[in-house]
């Protein structure tokens, strides 16, 4: 019997290949620790994640379909149709992030990958829509840590 615990996921892409030349969208969660603390939701912050976020796009490393940073957590729909599998581009975002700003992520990421439009659809909605339930904001439009 397996003990009771976190499960170590392998996050090497998608166990088969995609129908689209665009590959799989994975809707990804990247916590940081400890919780309850803003560490993400702040100008400079933002400006730090989109920064990163442009440069792994225009390496061709990562395509993404919805950000949006959280005072404590970090939510996106992204797909990884470069060579890097996904693991590889989470831990550089996440060095990178951690060197520049001392943001403290925990350990791994959480991701589910998309098997269909209504589902990244689902997904999108529930980023969008994060802040508005936590009481960041009344509207999801309103909220300034997204793109």
């Amino acid at each position: 019997m397996e003990p009771i615990g976190r499960k170590k996921l392998p996050h090497d892409g998608a166990p088969f290949q995609a129908s689209s030349s665009e590959g799989e969208t994975y809707f990804i969660t990247i916590c940081c620790v400890p919780r309850d603390v803003n560490q993400l939701a702040r100008e400079e912050i933002w400006r730090g994640i989109d920064e990163t976020l442009s440069f792994r796009e225009s390496n061709g490393d990562l395509r993404c379909g919805l950000a949006l940073a959280m005072p404590d957590h970090f939510h996106g729909l992204f797909g990884f149709p470069g060579e890097k599998h996904m693991r590889q581009v989470i831990a550089a975002m996440k060095s990178w992030m951690s060197g520049k700003y001392g943001i403290r992520w925990q350990r791994d990421f959480f991701d589910h990958r998309l098997r269909n439009p209504d589902s990244a659809t689902e997904k999108a909605h529930y980023i969008r829509m994060n802040p508005v339930r936590a009481g960041l904001c009344k509207k999801p439009e309103d909220w300034p840590y997204q793109r």
